[in-house]
């Protein structure tokens, strides 16, 4: 262990959460490691237009750019590289990246995000951010006057549809089977929206921007953008070793501190659950990072 890359505080997510609580932490003195790949992050494709202090729209590329030159001016180590393992080193943690490189640190922040869940279906892929979307919260009002398809069959999905009938002329709910409640799926037909059940989505198409969706009986939909509501699945395996577990919707509890039940580990941002929003994300990484500062002067004895 010796030859071990020592810190004060190991942060895993190099997204909004992540960046902002290495701002944090190294502007209170600290020895600050950030790990992960920016270009994972889900900002990287959204655009935004409602957050403090930014005149959108604006790409959330540019906003991670410019993130990541922060946290370098804060003299915060970045290393762009997933870590693969973590575990406890007697009073410490250590965590282990792809290439092999090992940390020692007092404390930990974890932001990973959650992965959003993919259709899997043709023209997806080369249509994120031209119409296809994983955030319905944060891309709501790009499509103000358009006809847009929300793809789910949960509860994530009929909260989309509600949110977009705000926004969009004609809202498509396109369902294999309805997951949630009569309630709920009455209110989405008071709104207006257009449930589509039974069906699967196919294919997305369009060339350089969405223009529909193939259904699975060869019927075709038009629409300008598609959110895709399958629910979120956070990246939890890595903390399985010391002892975390995630609550029954997928997410890691945390108090208000961002605390999680692991003295000395902290977690912020989409892995902590809903609203998955920018502003949320960039708030508790604050927080986090404030806790984190005050978890290791304690641990240390200094008042």
């Amino acid at each position: 262990m010796d030859s071990a890359k020592r810190v004060d505080v190991a942060i895993v997510g190099c997204g909004p959460a992540g960046i902002q609580a290495a701002i944090t932490a190294a502007k209170r003195g600290m020895r600050v490691l950030l790990l992960g790949r920016p270009e994972g992050s889900s900002l990287k494709y959204a655009h935004i237009d409602d957050y403090f202090g930014v005149l959108g729209p604006v790409e959330g590329v540019k906003l991670l750019e410019i993130g990541l030159k922060q946290a370098e001016s804060k003299n915060v180590e970045i290393l762009k590289e997933d870590v693969v393992e973590l575990s406890r080193d007697g009073l410490a943690f250590k965590l282990k990246t792809e290439s092999g490189i090992e940390v020692v640190t007092d404390a930990v922040i974890l932001a990973m995000g959650a992965r959003r869940n993919k259709l899997n279906v043709k023209g997806e892929g080369k249509l994120v951010g031209r119409g296809v979307s994983y955030c319905a919260e944060c891309d709501c009002s790009f499509f103000r006057g358009l006809n847009v398809a929300v793809v789910g069959d949960g509860s994530a999905a009929a909260y989309a549809a509600l949110l977009m009938a705000n926004y969009a002329s004609k809202v498509f709910l396109i369902a294999r089977s309805v997951e949630f409640s009569s309630k709920l799926l009455e209110e989405i037909g008071s709104r207006g929206v257009i449930v589509i059940e039974g069906r699967r989505v196919v294919e997305i198409l369009g060339e350089r921007r969405v223009e529909g969706v193939l259904l699975d009986d060869g019927s075709r939909v038009d629409v300008q953008g598609v959110f895709v509501e399958l629910g979120s699945r956070g990246v939890l395996e890595l903390v399985s070793n010391v002892g975390l577990l995630p609550n029954a919707s997928g997410y890691l509890n945390v108090d208000k501190s961002q605390a999680t039940e692991i003295e000395g580990i902290f977690a912020c941002g989409d892995l902590c659950g809903p609203p998955l929003s920018l502003a949320k994300s960039v708030g508790e990484g604050y927080v986090a990072a404030v806790s984190a500062f005050e978890y290791v002067k304690s641990k240390r004895g200094v008042k």
